[in-house]
């Protein structure tokens, strides 16, 4: 076992409270009995070179929704799928061409609530072996990969602010390289990096 997975396994059995879009927003008042979908997204790790990398999609800037924004690969779970696991594997098949098989799920990250009305499970997946990244042409403009050493160290990350619905919001931020990763993405990484680095 490599020493990323083991340390991904131990970062699972650590406690880690759910998240949401509002953390760093307090004075936002959440309607109560509101209806939340549930998806799946896969963060998968792959030993590139002997380092552990994710891998994160640009999506497609031709999107309805969060164009050209980076996410891992997931989405809503649909009737068809057994659960949010599996809904995060098929989407990451459509997606970028990880096929199922070649991911070994290593578990689950708390929930994460987004302003679109989504309760998100982040899924922990290693890559077994290398593959052809096939992204989505409708879907994911570009696949790349980020070293989990960067996304894991807390010093990292930013709280970074913008004007959103006429109220300031603010929101976590790990940008690498040409690469701003901000938003849910972030805050789900933010969640891994506490539970690794705790």
């Amino acid at each position: 076992m490599t020493d990323a997975k083991a340390a991904l396994l131990s970062a699972i059995d650590r406690d880690g409270g759910a998240s949401s879009d509002f953390d760093l927003n307090p004075d936002v008042v959440l309607p109560e009995g509101r209806k939340l979908r549930p998806a799946g997204v896969l963060i998968p790790v792959q030993m590139i070179d002997g380092q552990a990398q994710v891998i994160l999609t640009k999506r497609s800037s031709h999107l309805k929704h969060h164009p050209g924004q980076i996410a891992f690969p997931g989405g809503k779970q649909d009737e068809a799928d057994a659960d949010v696991i599996a809904a995060a594997l098929r989407e990451a098949d459509e997606e970028i061409g990880l096929k199922p098989t070649n991911v070994e799920v290593l578990g689950t990250l708390a929930s994460h609530e987004t302003v679109t009305s989504f309760l998100v499970t982040p899924v922990l997946g290693f890559v077994r072996d290398a593959f052809v990244h096939e992204p989505e042409p409708g879907e994911v403009e570009e696949v790349f990969s980020v070293p989990l050493t960067h996304l894991i160290d807390p010093n990292n990350f930013r709280v970074e602010g913008r004007r959103w619905r006429g109220q300031r919001r603010h929101y976590y931020t790990v940008p690498y390289g040409p690469y701003y990763i901000w938003g849910a993405t972030a805050r789900m990484l933010r969640g891994l990096a506490e539970r690794m680095s705790s």
